[in-house]
């Protein structure tokens, strides 16, 4: 979406629509809420509050596609991406030890967070540790990126060109790191006797 029609719809419908906003967009209307609440558009701990609650919820928008739908995607699709049954067990693994800490490294991390939450949802972790991991996230995340458009609001277009290169960035490490986890993992399965 652009950014001259997020700002307009902040301005326009404020609280109202923030919270939509937050579901969708997150961290580029944190940070123009920011700006607005130092304008005085917008009460900064209002629109605080209305964030976390708007990001939480699109959090487990994410958890319920990887719990309920997630799986039946990996059953039919997984074996032409080399995502099986030993993929899936090993994620859970993961999970099981350090679910909370692969949860807040994925919040905090911009552009690959939603893949984090998904994959919570997919290996079914319990929704009150879920949405705990996330909430320590949220609370620090969008506090940052309030007071990031709060002091430096002016240079909104800056900042967002800076947040898409770290989400392409993030993206691209990603995919990077999981095409050399199963090329190397494929290649050492192939060698095995």
């Amino acid at each position: 979406m652009a950014l001259d029609q997020l700002i307009l719809w902040l301005s326009d419908y404020k609280y109202l629509a923030l919270f939509p906003l937050a579901v969708a967009e997150g961290p580029i209307i944190t940070v123009i809420a920011g700006f607005f609440a130092s304008l005085g558009y917008l009460n900064f701990w209002l629109a605080y509050i209305i964030i976390i609650i708007g990001d939480l919820v699109g959090d487990a928008v994410h958890y319920s596609f990887g719990r309920f739908g997630g799986r039946a995607f990996i059953d039919r699709w997984g074996k032409y991406l080399g995502v099986g049954p030993k993929q899936i067990g090993a994620i859970e693994r993961q999970f099981d030890k350090r679910g909370d800490k692969l949860l807040f490294i994925g919040k905090m991390s911009q552009g690959i967070g939603g893949a984090f939450l998904v994959a919570a949802g997919l290996i079914k972790m319990p929704f009150s540790k879920f949405i705990f991991a996330n909430l320590l996230a949220t609370l620090i995340k969008s506090l940052l990126l309030l007071l990031l458009g709060f002091y430096f609001g002016h240079a909104l277009s800056t900042i967002n060109t800076y947040l898409e290169r770290i989400a392409l960035i993030s993206l691209g490490a990603a995919i990077f790191g999981v095409l050399i986890y199963f090329l190397y993992f494929r290649k050492s399965r192939n060698l095995a006797p």
